[in-house]
C-alpha cells in the first residue's frame, strides 16, 4: 500500500513571510500510519519547493500510489482540489482523501464542487485517515465506505453522506510522529536563520471566540506529558538541527501545572533553544510571577490575541478579556525580557478611519515589541459569520487568509482599508526600528527583534507582505486602483448552504453547556425585547441573565495541520 502525502502550493504574504513552516501534519499523520504497518509513506510538500502542477504530476506518475492526500486550510481549497483531481486524472484508480480544517467543516461543498476526491475525513486525522488506509487495504472502503467512521464520500446517487464521526484521540502520546518525512533544511525561521519545528503540546480550546473556529476543529481539550513533549523537542534539535520551536496550540498555557513541569524539563535539558507560542491575555496575569521562569526556559515571543482596541468588539468577539488586561499583560512580558506581539482584528463591516487609528493609538500606547493587524476573514464555519449574513459578499475562499479585506466596511471601500492598515504597519515600525529594536539592552531580545526587522524588510521589499505585490499596492496614490482580483463567480447555492447547516449534527464537543447558556441568554434577550414593545413580564430572568456570552454559537468538528501561526515579525 503506497500512500503520497500532498501540500498544496498556496501563498499569500502572511505568517510565511517570517520563513518556511515545516507541514507537521503530515509528521503526525505519517508517525501514526507508521505505528499502524504503513510504513510505504511519501510526502511532496508542493508549497515549501513551489511546485508546478506538472512537477506534482510528474512526482505522482512516478511514485504511482494506492492512496493520495492532500491537505487544506480554507485558502488552500481551491489548490488542494486542482491537485486530487489531476492525481484522479492520472490513475482513475487512485483514492483521493482530503483532509484539514476546511474540508471538516465544508465537505458538501466540496464534494459538489470537486466529485473527483473519493473521501473527505472528518475530524482528527491521524485516526480518521488510518480508518480509512485500513478500509482500503482490505477492501471495505470499495465496497461499503459507510463502514469507515469519520469520513464523507459521495454514493453511487452523488448524495453526499457522512459517517459516524470518530472520536478525538484522548491519549496524544499515543501519537509518536514521524519528523524525518521532512527536508529539514528547508524550513528556516528568518529572524534567527535557524531551522524551525512547531509540535504539538495540546489540542484543543475551552473558549468559543466567536471570529475562530479551531475550538470547534478539535472539540475537546487534550494535553501531553510534558516530559514526552520535552523528549520529541530533544530529538528535533538533536537529529534535526532545530534552533526554533512554536508550540502550534491555541493556548499552551491554560493547563499552568503541565505548562510549568514543560518549562522545568527545558530547563533542566539545557537544551539551548528559544521558542514562542500564541496565548490568551488572562494566562499572562495568571502566571505573572512565572514569567521570569518561562523566559528562562527559552520562552522568548509571545503573541497575544489582544484582537480589539475597543472593549465592544472584544464582547463581540466573545473574547472573554478587558482592554485594561491587555495592556497590563503586555507590560508584564515586557519586563519578564519576553517579546511581546499584540494582535489586532480588522476590516469588520463597522470599521472606520477612526477605529484603525484607534488601534494604532492603542498599540502605541501599550507598547508591545511588535503589531499586528489582521484582516477578519469570514470562516463560513465560525460563529461570526452566521451573524454576519448576507453583509458577507465574497465567496472566493482562495481569497480568506488574513491579508485581504472580504468585508467591505460600510464607512471605506476596500482599497482604503488596506492603506490604512499599511499605514499602521509602516508608522509603528518606523518607531520601533529607529528608537527601540537598536537600543534594547537585553542582547538575547534585542537579536530577536533585529532578526524580525530583517525578515519584514524582505517580504517588504519583496511585495511578499500582506500580498501587496500581488494586489498592486504600492502606497497611498495606488489605493484607488488596487486590485484584489476576487472571483465573482464562487458562490454557496440555497442548496449547498443548508447541507452546511446540518454538518455538525452528531457533532459532540466539550462546549455544549457553554454552547446552550449562550442559546437560552439569546433566547430570553429577545423575548425581552418582544415584551418591551408591550405585554408581558417587564423582569427578566436573573437566572438567564447571569449567563455569560454572546449570541448562538453553532456546534461543529476538526483534522490535524497547523494554522497560519500568529507568530510572525
Amino acid at each position: 500500500m503506497r500512500i503520497v502525502l500532498i501540500h498544496p502550493n498556496y501563498h499569500s504574504g502572511g505568517a510565511e513571510i517570517a520563513g518556511n513552516w515545516p507541514p507537521a501534519w503530515v509528521a503526525y499523520l505519517t508517525g501514526y500510519l507508521k505505528a499502524e504497518g504503513y510504513t510505504d509513506v511519501t510526502f511532496i510538500d508542493a508549497m515549501t519547493h513551489h511546485l508546478s502542477d506538472e512537477q506534482v504530476v510528474a512526482r505522482l506518475r512516478e511514485l504511482q500510489p494506492d492512496i493520495v492526500g492532500c491537505t487544506a486550510i480554507t485558502p488552500a481549497i481551491y489548490k488542494a482540489e486542482g491537485l486530487l483531481k489531476l492525481a484522479k486524472e492520472l490513475d482513475p484508480g487512485v483514492v483521493t482523501v482530503l483532509g484539514g480544517i476546511h474540508g471538516t467543516f465544508m465537505y458538501p461543498q466540496v464534494l459538489q464542487e470537486a466529485p473527483w476526491i473519493d473521501a473527505v475525513v472528518r475530524g482528527e486525522g491521524e485516526q480518521v485517515f488510518l480508518n480509512l488506509v485500513q478500509a482500503v487495504d482490505d477492501g471495505r472502503f470499495a465496497a461499503d465506505p459507510r463502514t469507515v467512521r469519520g469520513i464523507a464520500f459521495r454514493d453511487g446517487d452523488g448524495q453526499v453522506v457522512a459517517t459516524a464521526a470518530e472520536p478525538p484521540i484522548q491519549d496524544l502520546d499515543r501519537i509518536t510522529p514521524d519528523w524525518g518525512i521532512l527536508e529539514w533544511g528547508h524550513y528556516t525561521y528568518i529572524p534567527m536563520g535557524k531551522r524551525v519545528a512547531i509540535p504539538n503540546f495540546a489540542r484543543g480550546c475551552p473558549f468559543t471566540c466567536s471570529f475562530c473556529s479551531q475550538w470547534k476543529f478539535w472539540r475537546d481539550y487534550r494535553i501531553r506529558d510534558p516530559k514526552k513533549v520535552v523528549d520529541e523537542i530533544e530529538k528535533l534539535v538533536k537529529e534535526h538541527d532545530v534552533g526554533f520551536f512554536i508550540l502550534a496550540d491555541e493556548e499552551p498555557t491554560i493547563h499552568r501545572k503541565k505548562f510549568v513541569q514543560f518549562c522545568e524539563e527545558l530547563i533542566e535539558r539545557d537544551l539551548g533553544i528559544l521558542w514562542g507560542i500564541n496565548t490568551r491575555v488572562t494566562d499572562i496575569l495568571r502566571d505573572e510571577k512565572l514569567l521570569p521562569m518561562f523566559r528562562k526556559a527559552g520562552l522568548i515571543h509571545v503573541s497575544l490575541g489582544t484582537e480589539a482596541a475597543a472593549q465592544l468588539k472584544l464582547d463581540r468577539f466573545n473574547k472573554e478579556t478587558t482592554i485594561a488586561q491587555n495592556k497590563r499583560a503586555i507590560q508584564l512580558l515586557r519586563e519578564a525580557g519576553i517579546v511581546t506581539e499584540a494582535q489586532f482584528i480588522v476590516g469588520l463591516e463597522n470599521e472606520t478611519a477612526e477605529t484603525l487609528e484607534e488601534t494604532y493609538r492603542m498599540a502605541r500606547d501599550w507598547n508591545p515589541d511588535m503589531a499586528n493587524w489582521a484582516m477578519y476573514t469570514p470562516w463560513p464555519f465560525s460563529d461570526l459569520f452566521q451573524e454576519l449574513g448576507d453583509k458577507v459578499e465574497v465567496f472566493d475562499f482562495e481569497k480568506y487568509n488574513f491579508v485581504t479585506p472580504i468585508m467591505k466596511p460600510d464607512a471605506m471601500d476596500r482599497g482604503e482599508l488596506l492603506d490604512r492598515v499599511m499605514s499602521n504597519y509602516r508608522r509603528f515600525f518606523m518607531n520601533k526600528s529607529f528608537f527601540q529594536y537598536p537600543w534594547e539592552k537585553d542582547k538575547a531580545k534585542r537579536n530577536y527583534l533585529m532578526g524580525c526587522l530583517k525578515a519584514f524588510l524582505k517580504s517588504g521589499f519583496e511585495r511578499k507582505f500582506y500580498d501587496l505585490g500581488r494586489v498592486g499596492y504600492w502606497g497611498p496614490q495606488t489605493k484607488k486602483t488596487v486590485n484584489f482580483d476576487f472571483d465573482k463567480d464562487r458562490r454557496i447555492d440555497p442548496a449547498t448552504a443548508e447541507a452546511l447547516t446540518h454538518v455538525d449534527d452528531g457533532w459532540i464537543t466539550m462546549h455544549g453547556p457553554k454552547i446552550e447558556r449562550r442559546r437560552q441568554k439569546g433566547e430570553a434577550l429577545a423575548a425581552a425585547a418582544v415584551r418591551a414593545c408591550g405585554g408581558g413580564s417587564e423582569q427578566l430572568d436573573e437566572s438567564l441573565e447571569r449567563v455569560p456570552g454572546g449570541s448562538a454559537a453553532a456546534r461543529s468538528s476538526p483534522v490535524p495541520e497547523p494554522v497560519q501561526t500568529s507568530i510572525r515579525p
